[in-house]
């Protein structure tokens, strides 16, 4: 069932989901709002783009070209009618393709930023895979791993341009070792915690293509207070 809501915490923007399918989260607001947009940037890239969360939020942010990948058919038709009741057909390009075939056809250098909400399980004989279609591609590895991404990412970026992903912190080290792999550096990394005096459960990491090693770790994010409601800290990154 198709449903029309605000985009989480952006009373301008709306957005089109699926009840059936794997909906839009926190992750993407907080992905959206760690990446590093500098001045001169023309090209940005999101990859798995979902119903176009990250590139809606982005619209918001500067005047540049926004490009989304999504491989399900069903879930960038969701894309389409976001993007198009937002009057931003103009800014965000989208694309139905599997990135890595849509990456091989593309120049070399050609985008300043990359946003990635990537799957966060890797598969093996014993993982639980979901019983919808949309939900596994969504949350494991089937069609997208670290190494694919960044190898995209290694192609596609220019020189000193960046890669942020959102991801759970036990892959920190993946993460890591598949950007240095692939000539990306490792530049800035943010914990986000559910509560004070919890465990993290989320990472935002950020590398630059053949940058100079030099790593910053943010201070800690805090997500939710201990009545559930938004921090403070998450609430300055909705507009309104």
């Amino acid at each position: 069932m198709e449903v029309i809501n605000y985009l989480l915490g952006y009373k301008d923007l709306k957005i089109v989901q699926n009840t059936l399918m794997f909906n839009f989260s926190l992750d993407s607001v907080l992905l959206a709002n760690f990446v590093s947009l500098n001045k001169g940037i023309t090209n940005v890239l999101d990859i798995g783009c979902g119903n176009a969360p990250i590139p809606m939020i982005l619209s918001c942010k500067g005047d540049f070209s926004i490009t989304g990948v999504e491989i399900q058919k069903d879930v960038y038709d969701l894309a389409l009618k976001s993007v198009d009741i937002n009057g931003l057909s103009d800014r965000i390009k989208l694309v139905n393709c599997d990135i890595n075939d849509y990456y091989l056809d593309l120049e070399s250098d050609s985008f300043d930023v990359i946003t990635c909400n990537p799957p966060f399980f890797k598969v093996s004989e014993g993982s639980n895979l979901n019983s919808s279609q949309y939900k596994v591609i969504a949350r494991h590895e089937v069609k997208l791993n670290l190494d694919q991404l960044f190898k995209v990412s290694r192609k596609l970026l220019k020189n000193g341009g960046v890669v942020s992903v959102v991801h759970r912190t036990d892959r920190l080290i993946d993460i890591i070792e598949s950007m240095r792999g692939n000539n990306i550096e490792p530049k800035r990394i943010q914990l986000v915690y559910p509560h004070v005096g919890d465990e993290s459960n989320m990472v935002l990491v950020e590398g630059s293509k053949n940058g100079r090693p030099g790593l910053k770790i943010l201070p800690p994010l805090y997500t939710h207070n201990s009545d559930g409601s938004y921090t403070d800290s998450v609430m300055k990154f909705f507009e309104g």
